[in-house]
């Protein structure tokens, strides 16, 4: 035990120049997820220790951030499992597209509040897959390593969770007069079924 502490005594510089960076955006990312900055605070505090504990086994050089990544999302989901108390039932993905309400009229004028809460709408899997992809620009092939997931799976979550954002979008994009297209291909979907 001596030893290892004398072992991340000496990684402290280096902890803190490659970890802590990424504490903003791991934060706004768990803020995302939880939907809770208390519980946020809570989930960043356990990712940092368990990132601290396990430093000896980090290979500089590597991709810290994706490391940390990956013990967020894993934290996330023990907090989750804490929190809940219950397991979370998936719904098969054609399930949950059908089950969808039609999107609801949104002001004229589009804001980052009106796109988190567009977010916050779509299914917890798919949003996972936007923050690491479009928002903390992860490559498929990272975000498949961090979320443990198939890269196609990915792929897949990523197309139909930005499809479901244009649905939850849509009348912010009629406004700017850029919907109607995707009005028209959500009718020509709407015959086929």
């Amino acid at each position: 035990m001596l030893l290892s502490s004398f072992v991340r005594q000496n990684r402290m510089p280096d902890f803190e120049t490659v970890a802590i960076p990424h504490l903003n955006d791991l934060y706004r990312t768990a803020i995302r997820m939880v939907g809770d900055p208390a519980r946020a605070e809570d989930v960043i505090q356990d990712v940092y220790l368990q990132a601290w504990k396990s430093f000896d086994q980090f290979e500089m050089g590597t991709n810290c951030k994706a490391w940390l990544y990956r013990i967020l999302f894993n934290s996330v989901h023990h907090y989750r499992r804490k929190w809940f108390d219950a397991r979370l039932v998936k719904e098969p993905e054609d399930i949950l597209e059908a089950a969808e309400a039609p999107p609801s009229p949104l002001p004229p004028e589009l804001s980052d509040k009106h796109v988190l809460a567009a977010l916050d709408r779509i299914p917890e899997d798919y949003r996972a897959v936007v923050l690491l992809a479009d928002v903390e620009e992860f490559a498929y092939k990272e975000v498949a390593s961090i979320l443990r997931i198939p890269i196609g799976t990915v792929m897949s979550r990523l197309s139909r969770a930005r499809k479901l954002l244009r649905r939850e979008l849509a009348g912010v994009a009629e406004s700017y007069g850029i919907g109607a297209s995707y009005r028209a291909e959500q009718t020509q979907e709407r015959q086929r079924a």
